[in-house]
């Protein structure tokens, strides 16, 4: 091939290439690492085993390969594949350490196109796969940003209910007795915020999920800043905040929201948000129904805080801000291989109705969303109990102390539980070990091709 018909070739390649940015993200205990680190591997095996057949491409081999490629931010923390892999075929197995902050990995992957003009003009293209991995905790925060400082105290007060008063009844004390028109004293502040950011750690503790800021449970780099030594206040009357002066206790904790507003919720947005094309959500559904009507309630909450992150109409906050250009949005029930496989119908069917109102939103403004129930890396293998005459559907594998289990888990609700449900019905789900895996072979999973079809699948063709 002469020079000249090598630059023509190269030319027409570069013209074949595209570029995918997948947001994932997903509540606490969820399962995001495992999610990224099994899709990595899936991809990297694809050339060597046919271990995707429901991506389409992978299932009429026409997915050629996939490699990792150094990332195009070098300002993002690298996402952990390594260890994540060096953790799961570790002796016994484990599950990778959680990510804590904003990380990327990417991925080329090559397939022999089936459509259009790169059918004719070119034996093979290359998709880019940018995966970006942050903390659901910091979608909870995008609500802040239409909200004043006080509407956002009121609101944080008025849920104060519950298992979460109680939590927070150290914090109330304490503030309780703050004078909103004293001299602001930036230690104590500081104290009083440690509290507010310990009360929101024993929430997530307690399996409540909705904690605002969601940077005080995650800092990442901004971890001891003043930025995040702010607290909501009661419930102030205007002539006493008009009275603050600008030194005042309430004055400076209303800067300090404001602050969080503009530098650190609208910016981490503006830089990641509004570059994503495909976004998947991770629930874990499991551990609420385990936890009981309160936490589960707080799980659906927090579900809906997130959902104000995807109404992309004109009108929305986010359009104004970003103009986000999200057009696909999974929704995944994970720790699928925690249940029999009779209950995966009813677990995706849960999750359905927990995001029904961002549904209807999402079909109106044209954008696709739908949802599943999967399991990343499996960590069971599934079955039958047989008692005389009775066959029961089990599930076996090592608990997370390593000890060996066989059991019937319960029934997952297919529609959303009222508190008399918890009454009469009983679960364990429980967490389990990965299952062993050999280095040469790729992670055992159930229905990672069903979201890979569904979030890059029309990309491959």
């Amino acid at each position: 091939m002469s020079k000249v018909q090598q630059e023509i070739s190269d030319f027409i390649h570069r013209g074949m290439d595209s570029h995918l940015r997948l947001a994932v993200t997903g509540l606490s205990r969820a399962g995001k690492t495992a999610f990224i680190t099994s899709l990595v591997n899936q991809l990297l095996y694809s050339s060597t085993h046919d271990n995707l057949p429901l991506l389409l491409s992978a299932r009429d081999k026409n997915l050629i390969g996939a490699k990792r490629v150094p990332q195009s931010n070098m300002m993002v923390p690298r996402f952990a594949y390594d260890e994540a892999i060096d953790a799961l075929h570790s002796q016994p197995p484990k599950w990778p350490e959680p990510t804590r902050d904003v990380s990327e990995i990417r991925l080329a992957i090559r397939f022999r196109p089936q459509k259009g003009a790169k059918k004719w003009l070119a034996k093979s293209s290359t998709l880019y796969l940018d995966i970006i991995d942050y903390p659901g905790e910091w979608l909870l925060d995008l609500p802040l940003l239409n909200m004043t400082y006080s509407e956002w105290s009121r609101h944080q007060f008025e849920h104060l209910k519950g298992l979460r008063k109680q939590l927070a009844e150290k914090w109330m004390e304490k503030v309780s007795v703050l004078d909103p028109l004293a001299d602001a004293d930036e230690k104590h502040l500081a104290e009083l915020s440690g509290v507010y950011t310990d009360y929101l750690h024993q929430c997530k503790q307690q399996g409540l999920h909705w904690v605002q800021p969601g940077r005080f449970v995650l800092p990442g780099e901004l971890e001891g800043a003043p930025v995040l030594q702010f607290f909501p206040f009661p419930a102030t009357d205007k002539d006493t905040v008009q009275k603050a002066g600008k030194h005042s206790v309430y004055a400076m904790l209303k800067s300090r929201y404001e602050e969080y507003q503009q530098r650190v919720v609208k910016a981490f947005y503006k830089q990641y948000f509004s570059t994503f094309d495909r976004q998947i959500v991770l629930v874990d559904c499991l551990q609420p129904l385990n936890a009981g009507y309160e936490s589960f309630q707080d799980m659906k909450n927090a579900l809906e805080q997130i959902m104000r992150s995807f109404r992309y109409g004109r009108h929305s906050l986010l359009h104004r801000l970003f103009s986000p250009r999200i057009d696909k949005i999974l929704f995944a029930a994970t720790k699928a291989d925690h249940v029999t496989p009779e209950q995966h119908r009813a677990l995706s069917s849960l999750l359905q109705q927990m995001v029904h109102p961002a549904w209807q939103n999402a079909a109106f403004e044209g954008i696709d969303m739908s949802c599943i129930s999967m399991a990343s890396i499996q960590s069971t293998t599934t079955g039958f109990v047989t008692s005389k005459d009775t066959s029961t559907p089990a599930i076996q594998g090592d608990t997370l102390e390593g000890e060996p289990v066989t059991l019937f888990p319960g029934d997952v609700p297919g529609k959303l539980p009222g508190a008399e449900f918890w009454k009469t019905n009983g679960f364990e789900f429980i967490g389990f070990r990965p299952m062993p895996s050999e280095p040469d072979t790729p992670l055992p999973h159930v229905r990672m091709d069903k979201a890979l079809q569904y979030l890059i699948g029309d990309k491959l063709i």
